[in-house]
């Protein structure tokens, strides 16, 4: 055996190495989807580089359908590598092409059965273009990524070195094989070290995303109120900093709606703890879904929450409580059995304000005096129009 038949032998038991640790620290059941998808990668392209190892013969000499099952299992298996980053990194477009790609590659070898050289010049070439769109994914990760704990350029540069080398290699015996002439034995030696290359750093890679992505969700969880799902009223506190500070650098508008479920108290007595957080959770729901993209909801109190609406019209907490009431009205009776009303009361940041404690306690002030009115109403701050 040769020391590049070494090279390829050893792959499929470092690709199925990495699988089982992956396994073993990130658990099957318990895993996000980030981390199956990789763990799904790695065992595929294990039993892919199984195929086209040497003890089948190797790419070149394998019977034809092992190198077709072979080379689809490996772009199945970048497929599934590209599909778990593009959960960590929500990448923009290509999921159609990554899950063509290992279809493409089969019907080339079933079209091309007789000219086994082209169809591996082709697959290699396949093989290529989904490194690129994993390096192009890697290099720009797009601005929503879902991660936030660990600084993701750090194991972004770990993928980018992986693919690089490997995807150039891969065009290069391409370009040799589909000439028909030409020595293939340096690029077959130089990819099988980059091969082992990529293998040795997907394993730190995948591990960092998915430690980056679960440091991501507790950090989300520990901001987060547990009934209800929304910000919680530190976390509230703290992200309406920034939200203060762009609308006094920009001179615009934003306004404070404090919106209150009316006799919570009733209701806990009436039909018990359990009903009443129901009955929150529903309500807490409906502001969610009713707010605008951009603004800041979040639970400030027991019964009270919070949506800091920026660049806010005159109008806009009237219509941001039109549209709250409907969507209470449309689900309450039905999951609820019953109608509930709530208040609301809001204010507008005015140049005086230290912060959102002075807009809060002007926004609780007009929500005291809509209670007192009566349920189910709106008020807004004394002078709010001048």
């Amino acid at each position: 055996m040769t020391f590049t038949d070494a090279l390829f032998a050893l792959m499929p038991l470092q690709a199925m190495a990495a699988a089982l640790v992956l396994i073993v620290f990130i658990g099957w059941r318990g895993a996000n989807a980030g981390g199956r998808w990789a763990q799904v990668a790695l065992l595929v392209l294990g039993l892919g580089l199984v195929l086209l190892s040497p003890a089948f013969g190797g790419p070149d000499e394998a019977p034809m359908g092992v190198q077709l099952a072979g080379f689809a299992a490996i772009s199945t298996g970048l497929s599934s590598l590209w599909w778990a980053l593009g959960l960590w990194l929500a990448p923009q477009r290509g999921r159609r092409a990554m899950a063509a790609a290992p279809v493409v590659i089969a019907l080339l070898h079933a079209l091309l059965w007789r000219q086994r050289m082209l169809a591996l010049a082709l697959s290699d070439l396949v093989l290529a273009a989904q490194l690129i769109w994993l390096g192009v994914l890697l290099a720009r990760p797009g601005r929503a990524s879902v991660l936030q704990g660990l600084n993701s350029r750090r194991w972004r540069m770990l993928g980018l070195a992986a693919v690089v080398p490997l995807m150039l290699m891969l065009s290069w015996r391409a370009a040799i094989v589909a000439r028909g002439h030409g020595d293939t034995a340096l690029p077959d030696l130089l990819l099988g070290l980059t091969g082992q290359l990529a293998l040795l750093l997907a394993l730190p890679m995948v591990l960092l995303a998915w430690r980056s992505q679960v440091e991501s969700e507790l950090a989300r969880l520990t901001q987060t109120d547990g009934l209800t799902g929304l910000t919680d009223s530190a976390a509230f506190t703290q992200r309406s900093v920034e939200l203060i500070s762009m609308a006094r650098r920009y001179d615009e508008p934003l306004a404070l709606v404090v919106v209150r479920l009316d006799g919570l108290d009733a209701l806990r007595d009436e039909h018990g703890p359990d009903f009443a957080d129901r009955a929150l959770a529903l309500f807490a729901s409906c502001v969610q879904a009713q707010m605008r993209l951009g603004d800041l909801a979040g639970r400030l109190g027991d019964d009270r929450f919070g949506v800091l609406m920026a660049r806010c019209l005159p109008e806009g907490p009237q219509a941001l409580d039109r549209r709250l009431r409907a969507a209470l009205a449309g689900r309450a009776q039905m999951e609820l059995g019953m109608q509930p009303t709530f208040s609301a009361g809001w204010a507008k940041l005015r140049p005086g304000d230290r912060g959102l404690p002075d807009l809060q306690r002007r926004a609780e002030t007009a929500l005291y005096e809509a209670t007192r009115a009566g349920s189910g109403q709106l008020m807004a701050e004394p002078g709010v129009t001048d």
